[in-house]
């Protein structure tokens, strides 16, 4: 257990980051994060790796500001090239955030893996958590979800290049503006939605709040054509895991369609936020992501703790 005071946020709590105070009114917001590649072009991996990374940071309502590259990589195998355009494809997400690369650390690795360790700053009075979520919130998700099942379709060499497309689009847009935004909607809790899945990092909210999170299946956004990777058997076996990790913590008022239930646990890929906010803000955080999060949506409740941590209707 972490005894130092300065500790504001450490790992007890399944958040997205470590916070650490350095003064009354600045903290340091500390994340790492690398994984495998989800899409074969080299510097489109990059960009996702470092999307996702970065992620977490404005998930505590940071600003990143410096990175350092992590990677893996079978120099016998791959040439140096490949890893040259994953690392371009990184670094120019970091530019567009905002954020200064200074070195890093690359491994000889017979998987290639790439991600990561982000510094970012939070005034500690404006620092968000997925503990703040209160009764009477709305949930709110900025990015639409399905890019597990997708990942998968595409690595079976099943998705068409409009497909890829958008899985690509959805999967390198920051959660910078989203993350600036809430914040002058008077945020409660905020977790980016990640591995865990929808209702993983929903259950999150839920258990760090005290609350119970109701989710609307209907209204939950998703990448086109990611029911259909469902349907026709691109599951992944993440979402399995995470459906059955969640088993004693969920109720179903109604089951939702299989197929549409996969996609509530599957695994996301940088993903995007989902907040907990007063539900007279709920509408107006939406309408201002609009312009730039086209498929943002209210996809359901915080209400007083009850008998399950989670509720799909």
């Amino acid at each position: 257990m972490n005894t130092d005071p300065n500790v504001l946020v450490g790992h007890g709590g399944a958040d997205d980051a470590g916070v650490y105070r350095i003064s009354d009114d600045s903290a340091l917001v500390l994340t790492v994060d690398f994984f495998t590649p989800v899409v074969d072009d080299p510097y489109d991996y990059g960009r996702v790796a470092a999307v996702n990374s970065l992620s977490d940071v404005y998930a505590m309502g940071g600003r990143p500001v410096v990175a350092l590259n992590v990677a893996g990589f079978p120099e016998k195998e791959i040439a140096a090239d490949v890893l040259a355009e994953i690392l371009r494809g990184g670094g120019d997400v970091a530019r567009e955030a905002g954020v200064a690369i200074v070195g890093g650390h690359t491994i000889d690795d017979k998987e290639v893996k790439y991600g990561l360790s982000v510094v970012g700053f939070v005034d500690p009075k404006d620092m968000v958590t997925n503990a703040g979520a209160q009764p009477g919130d709305k949930l709110v998700l900025t990015k639409p979800i399905g890019t597990g099942v997708l990942s998968t379709q595409h690595m079976a060499e099943k998705l068409d290049q409009a497909g890829l497309a958008r899985l690509v689009a959805v999967m390198t847009q920051l959660n910078k503006e989203a993350s600036e935004k809430m914040r002058d909607f008077g945020v409660h809790a905020c977790t980016d939605v990640t591995g865990f899945g929808l209702l993983g990092h929903a259950n999150n909210i839920a258990k760090e709040s005290g609350v119970t999170v109701e989710i609307e299946a209907a209204s939950v956004p998703l990448i086109d054509g990611a029911l259909g990777a469902a349907r026709d058997g691109y599951l992944t076996g993440g979402g399995n895991k995470n459906r059955r990790f969640l088993a004693d913590v969920l109720r179903s008022d109604a089951e939702p369609e299989e197929t549409l239930g996969h996609l509530l646990f599957d695994p996301q890929t940088a993903g995007g936020l989902l907040v907990a906010l007063p539900a007279d803000q709920a509408q107006p955080f939406v309408d201002a992501l609009l312009p730039t999060h086209p498929q943002a949506a209210i996809v359901g409740e915080c209400t007083a703790s009850g008998d399950a941590h989670l509720v799909v209707r």
